[in-house]
């Protein structure tokens, strides 16, 4: 197949989700024969932090403007198989006129960030990367979160076939690895600030440091204000790059999951971190939101805590028993949530759309 996509970022994971995801997917499609081509806006916050080094058998187009790259667009999804806009694309909506103009073979809308449009949408504010009519027109809409969010989509949005295509992980890159002394940790935590993680992060992370003095705790990730409540056995790496993911992950005893609030409260939203820990066979502890067992299996695959003292308990654990969970996290990832697992469920949904 011909796929081409119209994204926010495959070069850069600096502060978004969504490059990690979109590397293992082109690199899974290119090992398989597809062509894939993705198209990328070269923003100067994302060019800073670039650490993509070289794709995989894809192409990529950096471009500076819409209007210097419309022609070489329209060439490539020129009967293409599967031409997809993504949320937050800087482009989308110019990119969504000229896809449904195509005669590519079928026309996808990938919402990365669907309980984030949603909840504009219900209160009413202009979400800028749909467009104005909606996504009606589209053969397939995708959406990163399952559950009720996919009837909201289809009244909402006017939207007719409409699947979840969760997250997944590049199992290449995300494998146990030797510990490194930078990321030795009893907690961990890696994720972009977020105000409303925050309160979640306080209780589940930041409280159990301030009872566990003899423990350390390590965050990674970008953005943090200064004003951060740090505390002293809370250590910070800024920006971990995805090559150190896994010894980012594979040097915690444990790490943490936090869910963005919208996210929480709409459900069936594993966030792509789960998947990559839990494929190092690091033993993780989440907050609680509807359908995550059918993910991962509580208190066999992963550890759920509401309060400081569950965290405080889960470190307590011996360790063969931590190793135990992390063990049967990893076997489920590779059973069913891989980047290759995903790169064939999009190809069969493409199929049957066409």
């Amino acid at each position: 197949m011909r796929i081409v996509i119209f994204g926010l970022t495959i070069s850069s994971s600096w502060a978004n989700g969504h490059a990690t995801l979109w590397r293992g997917l082109c690199r899974a499609w290119a090992a398989q024969k597809h062509q894939v081509c993705f198209f990328e806006k070269d923003v100067s916050y994302y060019a800073t932090h670039r650490d993509l080094t070289a794709t995989s058998g894809y192409e990529l187009v950096l471009y500076s403007n819409w209007g210097a790259i419309r022609k070489m667009a329209e060439a490539a999804v020129r009967g293409c198989d599967a031409a997809i806009i993504t949320s937050y694309c800087p482009d989308a909506r110019a990119a969504c006129d000229l896809v449904l103009e195509s005669n590519a073979r079928v026309k996808t809308f990938y919402d990365l960030d669907t309980p984030i449009t949603l909840e504009r949408l219900r209160s009413g504010r202009e979400v800028d990367y749909i467009p104005a009519y909606g996504l009606a027109p589209f053969d397939l809409v995708l959406s990163f979160t399952g559950g009720r969010a996919l009837e909201e989509l289809r009244t909402r949005l006017g939207v007719d076939r409409v699947a979840p295509l969760y997250g997944s992980v590049d199992t290449d890159f995300y494998q146990p690895v030797a510990a490194a002394d930078r990321y030795r940790a009893d907690l961990s935590y890696l994720g972009t600030y977020a105000a409303d993680r925050q309160p979640t992060l306080e209780r589940l992370f930041l409280e159990p440091a301030r009872k566990l003095r003899s423990k350390k705790f390590l965050i990674g990730g970008a953005q943090y204000p200064e004003n951060f409540p740090w505390r002293e056995n809370v250590y910070f790496v800024r920006h971990v790059a995805p090559p150190q993911h896994a010894a980012f992950y594979s040097s915690s005893k444990a790490t943490l999951s936090v869910t963005r609030s919208a996210m929480a409260e709409m459900g069936y939203c594993p966030s792509g971190r789960l998947f990559e820990a839990a494929s190092c066979a690091t033993p993780i502890v989440s907050d609680s939101w509807e359908g995550l067992e059918e993910f991962f299996e509580p208190g066999k695959e992963i550890f759920l805590a509401s309060e400081p003292e569950h965290v405080a308990n889960l470190l307590s654990l011996p360790i063969p028993r931590l190793h135990q969970v992390g063990a049967a996290a990893r076997r489920r990832v590779l059973a069913h949530h891989t980047a290759e697992n995903r790169s064939r469920e999009l190809m069969r949904l493409v199929e049957e759309a066409a």
